[in-house]
């Protein structure tokens, strides 16, 4: 425990990259109140790092859905979109929906969320 007798945090590590991962234990090793959970110990938080360049296996878009889905995570319009891209306004509605059923979203702004949430795209 912390000299002021508040419980430490307990931290667990699940990071790919291992050489990553030694050297945020390292960093987080000298931070008071807080301590790296042991094998098979029960962590009160876990710190979960991936390749952002690595795609949710379960979600399946193209390059094109990716690049309207960014654009729409940037507030544009589907007339924008249609500029930025060199496509059509309808090309670009074809895109938003095929993204919201592919991530289950009810909107764009649900869409953009959901792919934050899973790493798709970072904000």
């Amino acid at each position: 425990m912390s000299e002021d007798t508040t419980p430490d945090i307990v931290l667990s590590l699940e990071i790919e990259d291992p050489a990553l991962a030694d050297r945020l234990a390292t960093l987080l090793g000298g931070v008071a109140g807080l301590r790296l959970a042991a094998p098979g110990e029960t962590a009160s938080a876990t710190i979960v790092a991936r390749d952002p360049r690595v795609m949710p296996e379960d979600i399946d878009l193209t390059q094109r859905e990716l690049d309207v889905l960014a654009l729409m995570a940037e507030g544009a319009s589907n007339k924008m979109i249609a500029r930025r891209l060199n496509i059509s306004v309808h090309t670009v509605k074809f895109h938003v929906g095929s993204l919201l059923d592919k991530l289950d979203a009810t909107g764009r702004t649900d869409a953009v969320a959901h792919a934050a949430r899973r790493g798709v795209i970072e904000l």
